[in-house]
């Protein structure tokens, strides 16, 4: 079960970034009221009911049809500026986040969806014929559809007014960072086991496909290793490129001296596609958040409050990922055959702060920032977290060395840097 519900969530996430979705279910839901309204003919539903004419329901709905058009036109445009000015102003890779966000989805499935639940009612009341009762349920569906609608609008206005806003895209990386970073603290080797320290001794196991890594499906490996007798260990992380010299993963053991394995279907469980995701990658997040600061940092915007904004966000990440589970919470080892390397915290501090400190070197405000939350997170953080604070806060300080700094502005630096040390 709990294989179905990772392949599920992880295939639902991918459906969430498409906008055809929910207007097609309000396509079918549109179909369904105009039975609901045909059903209730002839049930005397009309006898206990308010009498409402077939004209006022049909004005109605004209209504509706002719306003929503233009509606979701205009929702339309406005969404496509918000796209534009996140991939202009933050990072093109935080663009699927701008597009799953759940609100301005909503809003314009709802105004598509009730444009197209009018012109369905339309052909349904001119050419069903509705008895009293159904012209009442037709109504009722039409009062209902309006009252969203206008809920909808309402709430809609207020999010595109900042849906394309650097702050919101920051924080909705900052979140699907957060949520990778969680999962993944359950899971630290993704539900298998720690390596044993033979990993290249098997047999690797490669494709001809390029592109990242997406997702592993860890019990389905387990399921190829059960049926063999062997284990397999997991080469490669979501996030990693894939090329044909580059192993997914080593098999070891098995039946027959190993000649029971099918390479083919061991490959089968890596999904492979042309971008990386966040559900299974927190890397992916501080690689984001590090170029939306290199973009602020740029000669052309220099912006450096929106990279000092990043470094916070960061060291509140790593800070999140030296936190223990709650006691009540065991990490999940179901998958004993299928053996996958744990998440490196260097790999972490390269991703978030490696491009800042670049670009940030002379500016002594990014600076100071960058080499204080170095500086917590050395004091706060376990031994491979302090040891990976202390190299950056050591690259740092040889960056500025050679930026455009005062030498009371270099002192500065090492002086906070010495600090924690």
């Amino acid at each position: 079960m709990s294989r179905l519900a990772g392949e599920l969530r992880f295939y639902l996430n991918r459906v969430s970034e498409k906008l055809w979705v929910k207007p097609l279910a309000a396509c079918v839901l549109s179909i369904v009221g105009a039975l609901l309204a045909q059903m209730a003919n002839g049930t005397g539903l009309g006898d206990y009911v308010p009498e409402v004419s077939g004209d006022s329901v049909e004005t109605l709905l004209s209504i509706m049809a002719s306003s929503m058009l233009v509606i979701a036109s205009l929702a339309v445009g406005s969404m496509v500026s918000a796209y534009a000015s996140a991939s202009n102003t933050a990072s093109p890779r935080a663009f699927p986040l701008v597009v799953a966000d759940d609100i301005s989805q909503f809003a314009l499935s709802a105004f598509i969806g009730t444009f197209i639940y009018s012109l369905v009612g339309l052909i349904a009341v001119k050419n069903s014929d509705y008895d009293a009762g159904g012209h009442f349920v037709m109504f009722i569906l039409t009062i209902l559809v309006f009252g969203i609608v206008i809920l909808t609008f309402v709430t809609w206005i207020d999010r595109i007014a900042r849906l394309g806003r650097l702050g919101m895209i920051m924080g909705k990386v900052a979140a699907a960072t957060a949520v990778a970073l969680d999962t993944r603290k359950r899971a630290p080797h993704l539900g298998g086991v720690p390596p044993r320290g033979d990993e290249l001794a098997g047999r690797a196991v490669y494709t001809s496909r390029v592109g990242y890594l997406q997702h592993i499906d860890i019990r389905g490996l387990q399921e190829q290793a059960e049926a063999v007798d062997g284990c397999i260990t997991v080469a490669a992380l979501p996030g990693t490129c894939i090329a044909p010299d580059i192993p997914l993963a080593y098999l070891h053991g098995g039946a027959n001296n190993g000649e029971g394995w099918d390479p083919d279907e061991v490959a089968q469980q890596f999904q492979i596609g042309r971008a990386r995701t966040f559900d299974e990658d927190p890397r992916y997040g501080f690689v984001v958040l590090s170029q939306i600061a290199c973009r602020a940092l740029s000669p052309a915007i220099n912006d450096p409050g929106t990279a000092i904004d990043v470094i916070v966000e960061s060291q509140a990440l790593l800070s999140r990922w030296q936190e223990p589970l709650s006691e009540d919470i065991a990490p999940d080892t179901a998958c004993s055959r299928v053996m996958v390397p744990a998440l490196d915290v260097r790999d972490l501090f390269d991703d978030a702060f490696t491009g800042i400190s670049r670009d940030g070197a002379g500016l002594i405000e990014v600076g100071t920032r960058l080499q204080k939350a170095l500086r917590s997170l050395r004091a706060c953080g376990d031994f491979e977290t302090q040891a990976a604070a202390d190299h950056h806060a050591r690259r740092a300080i040889g960056l500025s060395q050679e930026a455009s700094l005062t030498d009371e502005d270099r002192a500065r630096l090492r002086a906070i840097f010495e600090q924690g040390t």
